[in-house]
């Protein structure tokens, strides 16, 4: 089933205001001929407004790296989805790898801030994946499978196209090491037969992102494969030729003749 890709950069803790204009600058200008594949960037939370306002005219879209479970309140640091809205996003990222291991994330509470995001209007990109131990361990489906459980508990079938998942397996964000395209559909498969036993045909349906250091060189191949539909890129998404590199390399590899 044909499935428009999407690539996101998540810029993480980089880039100050200024940089951030630049490189939006140069993206706008190399990929605005680039129809078939769904862009986003996700700068720092300070910048969200004045990249978004010079974004605007554009098909490129904004991205919260996070969001809270709540709209308002004693929250201090926190960031709600519709202030997220607000300051131009129309995506969050929610439940990175980072957030759940230095910020104690449990899946619980990815569930919250996915239905927080939904109900602001806002596209919810949920992440999962294993770590090494757990990857070696034997138990990678299992531990994706309750993330998953925790991260959809309020996601109904009608809703579940709102949202696209990531799939990014911890042991490959920043390390330079990389799921193979086989390693990587294998998961990407397994999530949809999970997603497909729940959901039902809608699963064929909905988006799933990989990452976990992509990059020009592997993004072609990676891309190739049935289940994947497209890319969410850390490191390599903070220089434009990169970034440029893998969405049209993205464009290459899923459109396909008679598609």
């Amino acid at each position: 089933m044909a499935r428009t890709p999407i690539v996101v950069g998540n810029w993480k803790l980089h880039k100050t205001i200024a940089e951030g204009l630049a490189l939006v600058t140069e993206l706008k200008n190399q990929l605005a001929a680039v129809r078939e594949v769904e862009i986003g960037v996700a700068p720092v939370a300070v910048a969200l407004q004045p990249i978004a306002k010079r974004l605007e005219g554009t098909a490129i879209r904004v991205a919260g790296q996070d969001c809270h479970w709540e709209e308002r309140g004693a929250w201090t640091g926190a960031i709600a989805p519709t202030l997220l809205a607000d300051a131009g996003a129309t995506m969050a990222i929610v439940g990175h790898s980072e957030r759940r291991q230095h910020f104690g994330e449990t899946d619980e509470r990815v569930g919250a801030k996915v239905g927080a995001a939904l109900a602001a209007g806002l596209t919810p990109i949920l992440c999962v994946g294993e770590t090494e131990a757990e990857r070696d361990a034997g138990a990678t489906f299992r531990r994706i499978e309750t993330q998953l459980e925790g991260g959809l508990a309020a996601v109904g079938g009608d809703a579940l196209l709102k949202l696209v998942l990531a799939y990014e397996p911890v042991w490959a964000i920043g390390t330079g090491r990389t799921a193979t395209p086989a390693q990587a559909q294998e998961v990407h498969a397994h999530i949809r037969s999970w997603l497909r036993a729940r959901y039902g045909e809608t699963a064929d349906r909905l988006r799933i992102q990989y990452g976990g250091s992509v990059k020009p060189s592997n993004a072609e191949e990676l891309m190739r494969q049935e289940d994947i539909d497209g890319a969410l890129v850390g490191g390599a998404s903070l220089e434009a030729a990169d970034f440029v590199s893998i969405v049209k390399s993205t464009r290459s590899a899923r459109i396909r003749p008679g598609a």
